[in-house]
């Protein structure tokens, strides 16, 4: 009986309402999708290389060999020996190795040398492969893979030439500009550090370091049809993947204890996690601003619900004719900001699923974000748990004003 009278006042006054709707929507809609992306980000963070199990650099910290080595941000401290290389693929238990050597840009863009199997070894999300929209691996030490998006904003497509730079900055005083470089492949987006990256083999890497004279031999011999044997004296980074995943600490500490040379070996997920620690205050930031938001659009309900009650005088008093009490009062004036809340608190949650359903593809192209659209969770039921309590309280200031109001009337009538 009170759940239908206050859903007949409520509809009475259906135009504030429906404002006061839409504005605890927006703010819940922003709790809800800000905590949903904060997560998901923190995953899709922690997956942006997947299936490998560890990552060896030269000594250093193991931020720094994460950043330089998955997010191609800084440099290494040293180089790995080509020996050593060897070493750890020769080891037991390693089951395969990608070696990654860094140094040069082109136009702003990192370069990266490696392997064919660099291609089939990356894995990223959920261990998921890299695919070509274009063309194919390098075949020859003058060829290139571009990421997705260094093809896209330098308008580059299969068979265009490409010069690299020394260093990695966006003005170079060295360009390598006597091995020139032909595309060979272009990559689909990841949304990982991968497009932004140009691929090469190792041993383009070292031909551009050659002498003229050595270059021009080079490229002879690749017009001739023959590939060139070239030796490769170190690498900046290796990626490695084990048999199994439970002998990660052990070879871990195998390659710390190396004698031939001082390397770091780590774990990309601890790593990861630490480098997420820091960014975490941003994350918090968001979180209290959402909460703002929310708590000022309860407020604008309850102003909403208070000054109703003045403009009620007539409902209320006849209310109090026909035998309402104070305390169903009370009710009736909580059940109305309840009912706004839970319409609130429903439409935002489709409103979440909805836009998540439509940009959760372009997020994950563009920005590495790749985000569920499930958002009715245990997660999501909490924050409208807590928006109703939120509620409940902030609607006592209209209430109580109604409850005392009724009191008087019934002190009145007397």
């Amino acid at each position: 009986m009170i759940l239908r009278l206050a859903l007949k006042s409520l509809q009475s006054r259906r135009t504030s309402v429906l404002l006061t709707v839409l504005s605890i929507m927006v703010s819940v809609s922003l709790l809800i999708s800000v905590e949903h992306i904060r997560t998901q980000a923190k995953e899709s963070f922690n997956r942006t290389i997947s299936d490998v199990d560890i990552i060896v650099g030269a000594r250093t910290g193991q931020i720094n060999l994460l950043l330089y080595s998955v997010f191609r941000i800084g440099n290494p401290s040293n180089n790995i020996s080509w020996e050593s290389y060897e070493a750890i693929t020769a080891a037991n238990n390693v089951a395969w190795a990608v070696p990654l050597s860094l140094g040069d840009s082109h136009q702003g863009y990192r370069v990266v040398g490696t392997t064919a199997e660099y291609f089939t070894r990356y894995k990223y999300a959920n261990k998921q492969a890299l695919k070509f929209a274009k063309g194919e691996i390098f075949a020859s030490p003058l060829e290139a893979v571009l990421g997705s998006e260094v093809a896209e904003k330098l308008g580059y497509t299969l068979g265009d030439n490409l010069v690299i730079s020394h260093g990695i900055g966006h003005t170079s005083f060295h360009h390598h500009e006597d091995s020139p470089f032909t595309v060979a492949g272009i990559l689909e987006p990841t949304g990982t550090p991968v497009d932004q990256t140009v691929h090469v083999s190792l041993a383009g890497i070292e031909a551009m370091h050659m002498s003229e004279d050595e270059q021009k031999t080079i490229q002879a011999q690749l017009q001739q049809g023959l590939m060139p044997e070239l030796e490769i004296s170190s690498v900046s980074a290796v990626l490695v993947g084990l048999d199994a995943k439970f002998q990660s600490l052990f070879v871990l500490r195998q390659i710390n204890q190396y004698e031939g040379e001082p390397l770091t070996a780590i774990l990309p997920g601890m790593a990861l996690a630490e480098v997420w620690q820091i960014v975490g205050n941003v994350e918090n930031i968001l979180r209290v601003i959402s909460i703002l938001i929310l708590i000022s659009s309860l407020l604008g309900m309850a102003t909403m619900l208070l000054t109703s009650i003045r403009e009620r005088q007539r409902e209320l008093a006849i209310l109090r004719i026909v035998g309402a009490s104070p305390v169903t009062i009370f009710l009736l004036i909580q059940l109305e900001a309840l009912s706004i809340s839970i319409i609130s608190s429903f439409a935002a949650l489709f409103l979440v699923f909805i836009s998540l359903l439509i940009g959760a593809s372009w997020l994950g192209q563009n920005y590495g974000l790749f985000i569920e659209t499930n958002v009715f969770t245990t997660d999501s039921a909490i924050f409208i748990a807590i928006v109703l309590v939120a509620t409940a309280l902030i609607a006592c200031i209209p209430a109580i004003s109604a409850y005392k109001k009724a009191l008087q009337q019934g002190v009145q009538s007397r």
